[in-house]
């Protein structure tokens, strides 16, 4: 009589004729699986399951949560990358190249580099290769909001990798952009990459963040102007700026090769009577030649260090001739530098002291009297003094050793340790007060005169008496064990103070990119419904946000109280 197979029996069936490496028991076991064949057994090898980091798995695995993107908006540049990441994943550069439409095959024709002068406008040189310019009066807002999406659009296609579809992004933004700027970067962010919010960070702040340090003169050489900003314990308490930057240094390295070009043509340079074109050079040749050979001068020795300089060894004075010799015949040498955007092309021989002028003249402008000076345009070192002497005392003491350069002009050759010596000179002559005069001059001459008699040692019997050592006026000796035991209690040290000092900084969008990846709220948080309904007039000043709705530390937290009802504001940048 046949037996009808059950279920059961088929598996037990299956399991005695199949091989070991393919039941699924095999598999899943996290041992290896083990077979009897003759009295002996052996051990299947397998591969051990194990869990697959991200580094090694697919891409769409490390975007599975979507991460928030920084982004820092300059007149000149666009940098771009996601939150955690110690430098930008890109830098995309404005330029003309950049408004190119499809079909527009000029580039690739002959001699079009040639004919920048059929392309460009005089009075247009160099302002394509800027996204904006803060005089709002002239300026196509449109045009502006439509070269930040090319931009970011790029930027997510080359060097992010990822698609445009919604994601939260953080901008980084200097304190002085103008409110009609902000509200066509944000309309940009919001109407064509659909963002659902916007957080806005100072580029100040941020850079002050990078360094490490909660308080910080930040000193800005951009591209535009120069903008000083003192941020005390992560806030704004002061902001100067003056229009020499970047642009100016570049029209006088144009100034400079323009009357290298006239001398050696044998024509006067500005002869009233010359009827030559007002740009002999493109603004790219101009803007190279100044980031490969513009560099600037040390300062000129106050009479303090000359007399100190007086008191040296013979052999020292000998090393500092020397020194001065080869300075003095490696100045005088000449740099030939071929042009060949100029009509005709041709070969120009400056020296190597005269390429330091135009930096000379951006930044310090020693011909001119500092009383003659308009506000927006103070020299660099004279704009920091007046920064550090409008602050409060206790601000001023930690800002002045905390002096910060930032920005592209910042890696100009010897201008920040210019800056540096010009701004320490005006503070031993001047000291911390801002009146200025013969008058005082002579008053501080006379009283330095009385200190150095009083501070003479009286004569007795013909004798110098030598000043002895006081242990009640002696200065406290450092304690490295001290030290120790403070830092092992989690107790702060003492901070450095009252004394000029510059640190670095890892940059703006590095800041930016820490403050976001530790979930910082940003005050200046945009919503995006909000924003559509109500635009910028809906935004509130930062003193009448709700700041029960920042108790949380998740991102989120200030966009709930927004969509919930309460105010919003847009910062500093909506104060007016």
């Amino acid at each position: 009589m046949l037996v009808k197979p059950t279920l059961t029996t088929a598996r037990v069936m299956a399991s005695e004729t199949s091989l070991p490496h393919r039941t699924l028991a095999g598999i899943r076991s996290g041992s290896g699986t083990t077979a009897s064949s003759g009295g002996t057994s052996t051990t299947i090898p397998h591969t051990p399951l194990r869990n697959v980091h991200s580094t090694f798995g697919s891409p769409s695995t490390i975007r599975a949560e979507d991460e928030t993107i920084i982004v820092e908006i300059g007149t000149r540049s666009l940098r771009v990358g996601f939150a955690g990441d110690p430098v930008p994943r890109g830098v995309i550069a404005f330029s003309p190249e950049q408004s190119r439409r499809v079909g527009d095959f000029r580039a690739w024709e002959s001699g079009y580099q040639d004919n920048w002068r059929k392309w460009t406008a005089p009075k247009d040189w160099g302002r394509e290769y800027e996204l904006w310019n803060y005089d709002v009066r002239n300026l196509d807002l449109d045009l502006v909001g439509d070269r930040i999406e090319r931009a970011l659009r790029e930027a997510f296609t080359k060097y992010l990798l990822i698609d445009t579809k919604p994601r939260r992004m953080v901008a980084v933004l200097p304190s002085v952009v103008p409110l009609p700027l902000l509200s066509s970067m944000l309309d940009t962010l919001f109407r064509r990459f659909q963002s659902p919010g916007v957080s806005l960070l100072s580029a100040a702040v941020t850079a002050t963040v990078a360094a490490g340090v909660r308080s910080a003169l930040v000193v800005d050489l951009g591209y535009s102007e120069t903008v000083v900003t003192a941020v005390y314990e992560y806030r704004e308490v002061h902001c100067g700026r003056t229009v020499r930057g970047g642009r100016m240094l570049v029209e006088q390295m144009h100034q400079l090769l323009k009357q290298c070009v006239t001398e050696k043509d044998g024509r006067a340079y500005n002869d009233p009577t010359d009827k030559s074109e007002e740009f002999i050079a493109s603004f790219d040749e101009c803007e190279d030649l100044t980031s490969k050979l513009c560099w600037c001068k040390p300062a000129a020795k106050s009479q303090g260090s000359q007399q100190a300089n007086k008191r040296l060894s013979i052999l020292e004075e000998e090393d500092e001739l020397e020194g001065a010799r080869s300075t003095s015949q490696d100045t005088s040498e000449s740099v030939e530098i071929p042009l060949s955007s100029t009509q005709p092309p041709a070969i120009i021989r400056p020296s190597f002291e005269r390429l330091s002028e135009p930096c000379e003249h951006t930044f310090f402008d020693p011909q001119r009297q500092p009383n003659s000076f308009d506000d927006e345009e103070l020299p660099v070192h004279l704009l920091i003094y007046r920064s550090l002497l409008q602050l409060p005392l206790d601000v001023r003491a930690v800002c002045m050793s905390r002096i910060i350069f930032t920005g592209g002009c910042s890696n100009v050759l010897g201008l920040r340790g210019r800056i540096f010596d010009e701004v320490s000179r005006l503070v031993m002559e001047r000291g911390w007060t801002g009146v200025t005069g013969k008058v005082v001059d002579e008053q501080r001459a006379n009283l330095r005169a009385r200190s150095q008699v009083s501070g003479r040692p009286t004569e007795v019997g013909g004798e110098t008496q030598e000043r002895t050592s006081d242990a009640a006026t002696a200065g406290q000796e450092r304690d490295p064990v001290e030290e120790q035991l403070r830092k092992a209690a989690g107790e702060s040290m003492p901070t450095v103070q009252g004394s000029l000092r510059c640190i670095e900084s890892l940059g703006s969008w590095s800041g930016g990119s820490l403050v976001t990846q530790l979930k910082v709220p940003a005050i200046a948080t945009v919503d995006r419904d909000l924003w559509l309904q109500q635009g910028a007039a809906g935004a509130s000043r930062p003193g009448n946000v709700d700041v029960r709705s920042r108790q949380s530390m998740a991102a989120g937290g200030l966009i709930r109280g927004a969509a919930a009802g309460s105010n919003w504001t847009l910062g500093i940048w909506g104060v007016a």
